[in-house]
């Protein structure tokens, strides 16, 4: 049973009624292509199935019409919507949204460009480049690809074919959309697919795992290492010697006998000078609990599933991460521990020589930089929401040179000054940066000026 493609204009009846029209094609990929198509008087994405690559056709279409009847975890899925009725030959596929304008796949984000088709013919595609508006925004969608998975992970079921054509970002926001879902079972289910070299876990690649949520725990670390260090975790000077990527070496390097560059242990496989300079250089950047985080992903948790880190744990360092981001007012961005001190609080800038000092709050660090902005994760206990601004570092009107922190939620905080002196802070209200200021910001979450 082959696949005929289908016609610009061809009628596909669809399971709910009506038929689905097709005007284009958008892409393929190795199970099948994906069309536009008009249904009920709207556009969709039509994925329509290369039968002869599916393992058992009939618990492959049970399995996405059980995900179309359960819904989307949350709404960063582009989630299957409607299967088609099976033609004679067997052939099928299902509707789903189209991924909306201003969203980059992650591969081109990836590789910093995508081509561009020509708007007129014969001529030339062209190469646009595809990069984040700034560092907040890249790890944001981080945040937001593990609180995907997390929601995913929640419902029961595992994604099984986790890799880089699987996203799509907006690079201005950070906001993350889920693609490709028809392969996302029950945990512990499996409808024939591996997943792709480089992002599977270990012990998928050698066959002796199905896919699952463990495995994708492992594939979840390799993203968010291609994301930071635009490099591939387990590709060095080991991988390097070996001219050809055969199916053989892939179950060597991925799977029988793999080396993280950066294993402390084992130093076989180092990112290699001109070829992985991405890596070697923005390995330097992060500061150690990131680094340590997936030297823990790709030592312990090649070969211990329960060792690798759970989308919670994720969510806090990242989170952390955001905060770490400084915009010191001379210009430069780093991360704190570019700024920060041996053993101390309080920062400084060793271009100008800038002193922020820091707020211990709901066991984060949060450096007071002018601008610098308090989420509702870091005012309101169990809270995980990194967008809602709560608070934010400005100078007084009055007094140049002096910085406070402004109330923007609803509530009132409680401000203990070093004299023993107590103030309410109501909202629209401020607070100076002190040392040794305490505020209560909400209910059992306590923050206090650190410095040094």
């Amino acid at each position: 049973m082959g696949m005929r493609e289908l016609k610009i204009g061809e009628r596909i009846p669809v399971e709910r009624g009506g038929e689905a029209v097709v005007s284009r094609e958008l892409g393929r990929g190795g199970q099948g292509i994906v069309y536009q198509v008009r249904y009920r008087g709207r556009e969709y994405a039509l994925k329509w199935y290369f039968i002869s690559r599916i393992r058992d056709p009939e618990a492959f279409r049970g399995n996405l019409r059980k995900n179309i009847e359960d819904g989307a975890p949350n709404d960063q899925f582009i989630w299957p919507l409607f299967l088609t009725e099976t033609k004679a030959n067997g052939a099928f596929g299902y509707l789903m949204e189209l991924a909306p304008r201003g969203y980059e796949s992650f591969t081109d984000i990836y590789n910093g460009y995508r081509w561009e088709r020509p708007r007129v013919k014969g001529q030339p595609a062209r190469k646009i480049t595809v990069r984040f508006a700034s560092l907040d925004v890249m790890i944001k969608a981080a945040i937001n690809i593990v609180k995907a998975f997390r929601a995913l992970h929640l419902c029961g079921k595992s994604y099984q074919d986790l890799n880089d054509g699987g996203f799509f970002i907006d690079v201005k926001t950070g906001h993350v959309l889920v693609c490709d879902c028809d392969n996302v079972a029950a945990d512990g289910e499996n409808f024939g697919i591996g997943g792709m070299p480089g992002f599977m876990a270990p012990e998928v690649v050698k066959g002796i795992s199905k896919p699952n949520v463990l495995t994708d725990r492992y594939s979840l670390a390799v993203v968010l290492f291609k994301l930071f260090f635009r490099g591939d975790p387990l590709e060095g000077s080991k991988v390097l010697r070996c001219v050809v990527m055969t199916e053989e070496n892939d179950l060597i390097h991925y799977g029988k006998d793999p080396v993280f560059v950066y294993d402390p242990d084992n130093a076989s496989n180092r990112p290699v000078k001109g070829v992985h300079d991405n890596v070697i250089r923005l390995w330097q950047i992060y500061p150690d609990y990131i680094r340590e985080a997936f030297t823990i992903s790709f030592t312990y948790g090649i070969k211990e599933p329960n060792a690798r880190i759970i989308e919670k744990n994720w969510i806090r360092m990242l989170i952390q991460l955001k905060l770490d981001i400084v915009h010191c007012s001379c210009g430069r961005v780093s991360f704190s521990s570019a700024f920060a001190q041996e053993g101390k609080h309080t920062m400084r800038c060793d271009r100008c020589g800038t002193m922020i000092y820091t707020l211990g709050i709901n066991g984060y660090e949060f450096p007071l930089m002018q601008g610098a902005r308090l989420y509702r994760c870091l005012t309101e206990k169990n809270n995980d929401d990194f967008e809602t601004v709560t608070g934010e570092v400005i100078e007084n009107r009055l007094k140049k040179g002096l910085f406070g922190i402004k109330n923007l939620t609803r509530q009132t905080w409680s401000a203990s000054f070093p004299d023993g002196s107590v103030k309410d802070v109501g909202p629209g209200k401020g607070v100076p940066i002190w040392q040794g200021l305490k505020i209560d910001f909400a209910e059992s979450v306590h923050g206090e000026i650190l410095a040094d």
